[in-house]
């Protein structure tokens, strides 16, 4: 993969419009996100219903309680609408329990929602609140520097599709971020760290 574009400063690129990033605001970490796309100079839009996804250019499912957003998208009839934006070509990325809603199977018998990612999930995996940590992961398509990655009641990946790429792996070799074409997910939290990088790299895929 390229490496990513550094973001444009004169003042004709700042002048450009701001690209529109959905954040499903149902339930979870929305702010993070929020202040992590402004300050890459996108716009955020709060989704919680099918209406708000009209005109964005990507969807960030963010991290939380996956049972509870999984109850919610159906309550709101937000599942079959972001299946077609995906199909449509609009990139998404999920989070956590964002990886969660996109994977194709989830290990512990819970009924997939989205089915956007050929992957199989083992959810709360690393164990519950107290287990949680942090770890540099080597990230190799986003440059030389280490990620810090934030792991709260994360997932794990236990399988992988032919079609999915392996981003970054935890230090016992677990793949933590992967992406199937425009599809993007991680088992950690960048929002919640100085790191841009994965923002970036949502903003290059519609850029593509």
């Amino acid at each position: 993969m390229a490496q990513l574009a550094p973001v444009p400063t004169t003042a004709a690129a700042s002048a450009a419009p701001r690209p529109r990033v959905g954040i499903l605001a149902l339930q979870g970490d929305v702010r993070e996100h929020a202040r992590a796309l402004h300050e890459i100079g996108a716009k955020p839009v709060q989704v919680r219903l099918p209406r708000d996804l009209v005109g964005l250019e990507a969807l960030i499912l963010p991290g939380g309680e996956s049972t509870t957003m999984r109850r919610l998208i159906d309550r709101y009839g937000l599942r079959e609408p972001i299946v077609a934006m995906a199909r449509g070509g609009a990139p998404l990325y999920g989070t956590c329990a964002g990886m969660i809603l996109l994977a194709d199977r989830i290990a512990d018998g819970d009924e997939p929602v989205l089915r956007l990612l050929d992957i199989t999930v083992q959810r709360n995996a690393y164990g519950r609140q107290l287990d949680s940590f942090e770890a540099d992961i080597a990230f190799p398509s986003l440059g030389d520097a280490p990620m810090h990655g934030v792991f709260i009641r994360a997932p794990i990946v236990s399988e992988v599709g032919p079609k999915v790429e392996v981003l970054a792996r935890d230090p016992d070799g677990r793949p933590v971020a992967v992406r199937q074409g425009r599809v993007l997910a991680t088992a950690f939290h960048p929002e919640l760290t100085p790191d841009r990088r994965l923002h970036r790299l949502l903003l290059e895929l519609i850029a593509s």
